[in-house]
């Protein structure tokens, strides 16, 4: 769990406005830094259940985010994934669809998530 302190230096960083403290960049930052102390956490202690069930639900909102940002606004999704080095997946068949019906530029959007998986260790 993150100190308030921790928290707020998240929030501080990934703010979109004065008093912003839950759109969509602040909570994909904090459940980012939830999931590497989960992570560290696991590999000390591999058989506890519930905290990996935890970090499995914490991934998965994550992931429901990123796509929310990314569907919303390109370009803060392109920062977010950036500046917290997230791996993102390479898109499906059917989301390259989707992307073309609402008009995203999906050949840009992938030359971008390359590069950002490839400075990835």
């Amino acid at each position: 769990m993150l100190s308030k302190q921790k928290k707020d230096r998240i929030i501080e960083k990934f703010k979109t406005h004065a008093h912003d403290t839950g759109s969509s960049q602040v909570q994909i930052a904090i459940l980012t830094e939830e999931i590497k102390e989960l992570t560290k956490h696991l590999k000390e202690h591999p058989q506890d259940y519930s905290s990996r069930r935890g970090l499995i639900k914490k991934v998965n909102e994550r992931k429901k985010l990123l796509k929310y940002l990314r569907k919303e606004n390109l370009e803060a999704w392109e920062k977010i994934v950036v500046a917290l080095k997230i791996k993102v997946q390479k898109e499906t068949e059917k989301e390259k669809i989707d992307a073309d019906e609402i008009g995203l530029p999906v050949e840009e959007v992938e030359e971008k998530v390359e590069t950002v998986t490839d400075d990835a260790p």
